[in-house]
Order: C-alpha cells, then structure tokens, then sequence
C-alpha cells in the first residue's frame, strides 16, 4: 500500500543553518505519527512545507497523491492543518467562524450552516456556537481548530503542538478528541510534540528529530526493544529504610552491584525509574527485604519514551529505525 504521506530526502536551508536534513518519512493511512523533539528540532518547518507555506531546497513531498510542492493550493484545499497558534476572528462567534471557512472552502450558506453545527458538536464545543472566540479559553479555540481542519472533510490533519499551553485535563480530553477522530473516522494524523509522555498516549509509531534529522523511528515497543532488549523493563521502585529515608540512586546501585545489571536509574517523583532485565525483578525485591528496607511500590512496565530519548542520545550517534 502507497504511504499517504510521503516525504523523501528533504532539505531546508535558513542561510547557513540546515533546518531540514536529508529526511525521509513514510506515514500510512489511518496512522497517528509523533513527530518528536526539542524546540528547534525541525518540526515545524517540516510541516510548514508539507502544507505548501514554505519551499524546499530540495526532495519531494506527497501528501494523497499530491506534490506539494507544484500544487501547494490544492494541499491546502485537502489536508486540515492546524497550526501552533491558531488565529480566528475574535470578535465573530465560533459559529460564524467555522461558516466563514466553509464559504472560504466552496461550501454553499445553507449547507455552512449545517456542517459548522454538526463540527461543534463533534469537537464537544455544543451550546457554545454562539460565544464569541474572544471569551474561549485557550482549550477551547484548539477544540474550535480542529472543527476548522474538519471543514474540508480531509483524510490527512496536521496538527503543529497542538496541546502547548493547555492544563493537564485539556491536554488529556484534547488528545481524547484526537485519537476519536482516528479511530472512528480514519483519519491520519500527523502530530507535531516535544511533550514525550504525550505523544506516548495516542501515537502508534514516532520518529525522533534533532537538529534536522530523523534519527529514530517506530512502535513505542520495538524501539525500547533494539535500544534495551526485549526483555529489558522499567521498574518503578519506592523503597524506604528503617529510618524512613527514601532510597536513593547510589544506595541501590551499591546494593545490587555484582549481582543484578542495572543499565539506568533515575530519580522521579518520589521513586526511582530502574531500566533493567525483567528476570531480576524479583531478587532485586528480596535483596532490598533482607536489608530491611520496606517496599510501598515494585511495579515494572516497559520502558517509555523518557527512556528511549535519553538512552537513544546517550548511547546511538547513529540513525535507528524499528
């Protein structure tokens, strides 16, 4: 099957600084995709020359079939796009704006109308049609963003930190609202993010840039495996001594030392994050009991993202791909 987005050896100078590198991307339809990575990382000029705003240097781009770069109105007229910050009129109701954009779009007043309700409705901003954009919150306009994208009934959206600036429950019914219109629309995503527990939540591969170029790509999963090992966890451990002292990074690994291979621990939260072989969990557990420490939280799971970005940089200058 052909990739609906398909990106190959892409460049993008800024005089002197290579914002883009030599990328290659491959997404297929009905995927949400994390793009991932620092400020400056050469997210966002990507996206910027997926929709046509910005030029390439050089490479190709296709987005359902369509060169970007020769028909960059058409990628426009297609492929919803919601950008970083997202602009509307402030002193129209969310209703009028949407209808705006539907008459923008070709869409006739009378069917407008029918389409901005029924978009309100899906993106849970019912009863507020009539609000104007100035009093919504932050939260609020990226709901009536994503109702903006839908207009054009697009198979591909595009979404540039879609969830920056929002408190913990938006960011959580955002990304909701996000992975409902995946699954039950297929629609494919392409969602830009620094925020690695984020784009953890709802992507089903990621690819991992710095300075412009891709340097990993895959599952969650097959990537914590090339990079730990398929039997490699994360324990969560939170353990404390007779004297009621937490135990610390040093005291662990002088305690395991020569007995269980820990490859990473790290202190957060309250606890302490130990990368290492999924066999040892239970004798690290008896080791900490028989030097009377007391055990409140023993829980394993496979390593994350927080995990792959550290140890991805700490250990692999080069591209790795799952």
């Amino acid at each position: 099957m052909k990739p609906i987005i398909e990106i190959s050896r892409l460049c993008k100078n800024y005089g002197k600084h290579r914002a883009v590198n030599q990328l290659d991307l491959s997404i297929q339809q009905g995927e949400i995709y994390g793009l991932l990575g620092p400020n400056g990382a050469g997210k966002s000029t990507t996206i910027l020359m997926l929709m046509g705003l910005s030029e390439p240097d050089s490479g190709s781009i296709s987005i359902d079939g369509i060169d970007a770069k020769r028909q960059p109105l058409l990628i426009r007229k297609k492929v919803g796009f919601l950008p970083e910050n997202v602009a509307f009129y402030e002193d129209m109701s969310a209703l009028e704006n949407l209808i705006f954009t539907c008459r923008l779009n070709g869409i006739t007043r009378d069917q407008a109308m029918k389409v901005s309700q029924s978009l309100l409705n899906k993106v849970g901003l019912e009863g507020r049609g009539q609000q104007k954009v100035s009093t919504f919150s932050r939260g609020m306009r990226q709901r009536l963003g994503l109702a903006d994208c839908l207009v054009k009934d697009p198979r591909v959206i595009i979404l540039d930190e879609p969830t920056l600036g929002l408190d913990p429950i938006g960011v959580a019914e955002l990304l909701e609202l996000i992975k409902d219109l995946n699954e039950k629309e297929g629609i494919t995503v392409l969602l830009s993010s620094h925020h690695l527990h984020e784009v953890q939540k709802i992507c089903h591969r990621v690819g991992i840039f710095v300075e412009g170029q891709k340097l990993a790509e895959g599952t969650i999963n097959s990537l914590a495996d090339q990079l730990f090992g398929p039997q490699s966890f994360t324990l969560e451990l939170e353990a404390y001594s007779s004297d009621n002292e937490l135990i610390t990074p040093e005291q662990i690994k002088r305690l395991t030392k020569g007995q269980y291979e820990i490859l990473k621990v790290l202190e957060k939260s309250g606890c302490l994050l130990l990368t290492m072989s999924q066999e040892n969990v239970s004798g690290i557990a008896k080791l900490l009991i028989e030097q009377g420490y007391r055990l409140e939280k023993l829980l394993p799971k496979k390593p994350g993202l927080d995990e792959i970005y550290q140890r991805y940089f700490q250990d692999h200058p080069q591209p790795l791909y799952a």
